[in-house]
């Protein structure tokens, strides 16, 4: 089992390389949004990226997914009505993931 500091790096590493494959900007917008939202919907999500990206909203979803699995930056409940799940950057790594975001 990894301890606290080299689950951080871990994290951090993981963090890097996923922003390096970053092509359009569309993976480090995601970021920023979580970091300043702080708890956001995928319908939300979308809908703010698609300002700027074309983005369906099931690739906004693969994202979110894929953040919150490989990554594990974030948590995520559902609504009060359990249609929607919210998800939020997790406090212990917010201004790691903030430092990452604006390195990249």
């Amino acid at each position: 089992m990894l301890s606290p500091t080299d689950l951080r790096k871990e994290i951090e590493r993981r963090l890097r390389s996923y922003l390096s494959r970053d092509k359009s900007g569309i993976r480090k917008a995601l970021l920023h949004l979580l970091i300043r939202a702080k708890s956001l919907t995928v319908p939300q999500i979308h809908e703010a990226l698609s300002a700027k990206f074309d983005v369906t909203y099931h690739s906004v979803a693969s994202m979110v997914g894929i953040i919150a699995s490989k990554l594990g930056i974030l948590s995520t409940h559902k609504t009060k009505d359990g249609a929607l799940g919210v998800y939020q950057l997790k406090e212990q790594y917010a201004q790691l993931v903030e430092q990452v975001v604006e390195s990249a």
